[in-house]
């Protein structure tokens, strides 16, 4: 089975390397000496002030909103992964559906200001496969409405920005907070887990007292708080993978490359990237121009055991639980038509020559 993606995997003796510092230690968790490690060459690598390694992209997300004290209705993008959304309803905060730029496949900030109300809290918008949102656009409405912005950047690692007020920097330094993720099948991982970025002191202290249960000392409890702790394990991961890290993505962007040189002009549209910025290649999206066209090449490719994805189907106003009572035409049609492509590392050239083959025809 050839599928979209596959969880980069150092050698065992790498691996081991990290492991066995762990067993001379016996300490397996509570901010270990491996995540310390791990935070601080992620700070360095990516060029953030504050990196706070947690368990997952989801709990990442919802101590932003518990740091910022979300109330309310926020305003989000409905073509993402579920949890940008199901993280909103599960801290019982009603997400409202932003529309969509159909060339960007981002949230559309001309279509944010209608929906705000006395309600409104916050903004979260989403750098959808990794391309960078109208960061000023949002900080402007942000700074009119007095709203807290959390970027989702799960697909954003190593994507940095033009600014052209404070030059190239990452686009992770966006917003009151960004989250990204670090899943097994994410350009960068740690077999589970993720982090939440700031770059505020006062909300870095405030996420990590949340993080661990509101546990300030042996014998004190300050406050309400959770566990979204990563383990050492997987920060042994992070550290073999981030050991790896340009290797990773120069096999991806060629990956990349080869599909955009191999799929002939005008037979799929693709997304359009910021020009304030460079494609991290952590996806490979195309974009058929009908949901027939995508559900007859996914069936080809299913027949060779080819797996795509659609990603993101459905558009998420479209999920009854939320009641959400919106519709984004823009969205909905985007997410008829997207599939995205294998590309990871190991990916053989025969396997992508049948993709090729498959779509050409």
């Amino acid at each position: 089975m050839i599928p979209v993606t596959k969880a980069y995997l150092p050698s065992k003796e790498k691996y081991k390397s990290y492991v066995d510092r762990i067993y001379d230690t016996a300490w397996l968790t509570n901010n270990g000496t491996l995540l310390q490690e791990l935070e601080q060459r992620l700070k360095a690598y990516l060029g953030v002030k504050h990196l706070i390694l947690v368990a997952n992209g989801s709990l990442a997300l919802q101590l932003a909103y518990k740091a910022l004290d979300l109330k309310g209705e926020v305003i989000t993008t409905p073509f993402s992964f579920a949890a940008t959304t199901s993280t909103l309803a599960w801290e019982g905060l009603r997400p409202v559906f932003a529309d969509i730029d159909p060339a960007t496949l981002n949230l559309d900030p001309g279509t944010v200001e209608p929906l705000l109300t006395e309600h409104t809290s916050a903004i979260v918008p989403v750098h959808v496969f990794g391309n960078p949102c109208q960061v000023e656009a949002i900080h402007g409405l942000a700074k009119k409405y007095d709203l807290k912005v959390i970027y989702d950047a799960a697909h954003a690692f190593g994507t940095n920005y033009i600014d052209p007020y404070c030059g190239t920097q990452s686009i992770l330094n966006y917003g009151d907070i960004s989250t990204i993720s670090f899943h097994a099948t994410k350009l960068f991982h740690t077999i589970e887990g993720g982090a939440v970025v700031t770059n505020s002191d006062a909300l870095a202290k405030k996420i990590r007292l949340l993080m661990n249960f509101g546990i300030t000392g042996p014998t004190t409890i300050e406050s309400v708080g959770t566990n979204a702790k990563m383990n050492e394990f997987e920060a042994a991961m992070g550290l073999c993978v981030l050991d790896e890290i340009e290797i990773i993505k120069a096999e991806r962007q060629r990956i990349w490359d080869a599909y955009q040189a191999g799929i002939p002009q005008g037979l799929v549209q693709y997304q359009k990237w910021s020009s304030n910025s460079c494609n991290n290649y952590a996806y490979a999206p195309v974009l058929f121009e009908s949901e027939a066209r995508l559900l007859s090449v996914e069936a080809k490719l299913k027949e060779r055991s080819i797996i795509p994805r659609r990603y993101f189907y459905p558009s998420l106003d479209t999920l009854e639980y939320l009641n959400a009572n919106q519709s984004c035409p823009i969205s909905r049609d985007v997410a008829r038509r997207v599939m995205c492509l294998p590309i990871y590392p190991g990916l053989l050239k025969s396997d992508q020559d049948d993709v090729l083959n498959i779509l050409r025809g």
